[in-house]
């Protein structure tokens, strides 16, 4: 339940060093002065003169029988890309501002270099509506970090940014989710076909059930039963059918052109309906989980069974309402993403038996059986690992990049962009083009390797191509997590079975905000010998 408690309101100047501290601390592409430099303003081109479809042609064209209307919106940019070029201009529409379509990478170190100490991105705007309107009663003010911009997103992001996002805190979960995971593989032993050994098509099913435990388990340190003991529970089949229809709706409503901000849709409607359950149901769990830290106050229980307090109990220190919000999103958002991102990263095991022969030797040397335990110390050297996690997060993204409305006019492609208009950083469309990357297609690890000599000749020769969890201040908060889930569930699989995909990887995933599966998943688990 929300409390009236407020954290003390920091000043300005300290949210602001924060975070730029914060950025300083976390990789990321350099930003040299030869990138940013931008052609004079008063030599570019008008922005009037930036190509691109009309209303008119934009609304025809995804109506039943247009040129878009059939197919996946990331297609369809890719034809207008072809149509209009590198950059082009999407009109306002609908009651949802303009936008730029950024398809040059050329330009990115320039957008973000001029995005300001509090990076402002559109958000989902009938989710930001929920939270502000709808359920403003509940939220009282503290919508959390996907619907809020400037110095209230910045108060939330100073808080959660030493929990979540230091690596060395992220690791001290490595229990939780290896005690998930022990159930996730008796799962799969479970549930596969004893003579093909096949899991079944709807296996996507079982690894939202993975990651949504794990991120229950970081967030609350409560489990819910996801994988065995409450699989078939009605409240948890509708937690899941909730998330599923929220990322459904919000593609209709978000992605493709829709005039709910006009008329509220029926469509609208439902995404609010579907809202209200996923934020009543996750208030449940978390309204257990600070029962049960009221009761605890001296720690016993956590260090009892040897696990990490909560997030939610370590935000509770700093400011009750952020608290309780942050562990509602991260229950709402983290489930989809991670599991489709596992997906991918399988997906491409699976389909290079030498690559994973190679992930299987380096994985040997830590784990020499199978039922040996990772540890924070024997995670630190598996290089190999890391590597083909960020090849599969490249050959098969989860979204097409990230957005900024910059509050300076800048000069991109040669076009003067005014302040204030959204600018898409289409990076990730870009990662499959081999203008920009050796042999896209191929799946190739090595790329990431520093000092591996075959994979010189691969490596991105522009970072900022590559920006899976966003950049600078706005970098994924759930980055730590997300990447801690990923090593394990890929370590404990590959070491335990051989993963094989005998079954067509075309057209794989379909944009649903995020990009989902949309084929049977049905992997085949052979056990190692070894």
């Amino acid at each position: 339940m929300l409390s009236h408690y407020l954290m003390p309101m920091m000043g300005r100047s300290l949210r602001a060093t924060s975070l730029r501290r914060y950025a300083a601390a976390v990789p990321q592409p350099q930003l040299s002065e030869k990138a940013i430099a931008s052609d004079n303003l008063e030599n570019a081109r008008p922005f009037s003169e930036m190509p691109g479809p009309s209303k008119y042609e934009l609304i025809r064209g995804f109506m039943p029988g247009g040129e878009y209307s059939k197919q996946p919106f990331m297609e369809a940019i890719g034809n207008m890309q072809k149509k209009y070029g590198d950059i082009f201009h999407f009109p306002a529409i609908f009651g949802k501002p303009e936008m730029v379509i950024d398809l040059n990478p050329a330009d990115y170190p320039i957008i973000f270099r001029n995005e300001g100490i509090w990076p402002e991105r559109r958000g989902v705007e009938a989710f930001a509506y929920h939270r502000n309107v709808h359920r403003a009663d509940f939220f009282q003010g503290i919508n959390g970090l996907i619907s809020t911009a400037g110095e209230d997103w910045a108060k939330i992001r100073t808080a959660v940014n030493p929990i979540m996002m230091q690596p060395k805190n992220a690791r001290l979960y490595l229990n939780t989710i290896l005690e998930i995971n022990d159930e996730f593989l008796e799962r799969i032993r479970d549930t596969r076909d004893p003579d093909t050994l096949e899991v079944p098509g709807d296996f996507h099913d079982d690894m939202n059930r993975l990651t949504l435990e794990g991120v229950v388990g970081v967030a609350l340190n409560t489990r819910l039963g996801m994988i065995h003991k409450n699989r078939d529970s009605a409240e948890c089949k509708l937690l899941l059918k909730s998330i599923r229809n929220f990322f459904d709706y919000s593609e209709d409503l978000e992605i493709k052109p829709s005039f709910f901000k006009i008329v509220k849709t029926p469509k609208f409607y439902k995404l609010m309906d579907t809202l209200d359950t996923l934020t009543d149901l996750c208030n449940t769990y978390i309204d257990q989980a600070l029962r049960q830290i009221e009761s605890d106050k001296d720690g016993k229980l956590t260090s009892k069974v040897g696990k990490e307090k909560s997030v939610l109990e370590k935000l509770l220190r700093i400011d009750r309402r952020i608290a309780v919000v942050m562990a509602l999103d991260m229950m709402m958002a983290g489930v989809d993403t991670t599991s489709s991102t596992l997906a991918g990263i399988l997906l491409s095991i699976a389909k290079n038996p030498d690559k994973q022969a190679k992930l299987f030797e380096e994985l040997k040397r830590i784990l020499p059986n199978k039922d040996s335990q990772l540890s924070i110390e024997n995670m630190q050297n598996l290089p190999y690992l890391r590597a083909c996690i960020k090849e599969g997060m490249r050959y098969h993204p989860i979204t097409a990049g990230t957005m900024r409305r910059l509050p300076t006019d800048v000069v991109l492609s040669g076009y003067h962009i005014p302040a204030g208009v959204d600018v898409s950083v289409s990076s990730n469309l870009l990662l499959r083009n081999e203008h920009f990357v050796k042999e896209p297609n191929k799946y190739m690890p090595e790329r990431w390797l520093r000092n591996d000599a075959e994979g010189k000749k691969y490596q991105l020769e522009n970072p900022f191509l590559y920006l899976p969890f966003g950049f600078g201040p706005r970098l994924c908060v759930g980055k730590r997590i997300a990447e801690l889930e990923l090593e394990v569930t890929l370590a404990r699989l590959v070491r335990n079975f051989v993963i094989e995909f005998n079954y067509s990887t075309e057209n794989a995933f379909i944009l649903k905000i995020i990009n989902i599966p949309a084929i049977p998943l049905k992997f085949k688990f052979e056990e190692r010998k070894e």
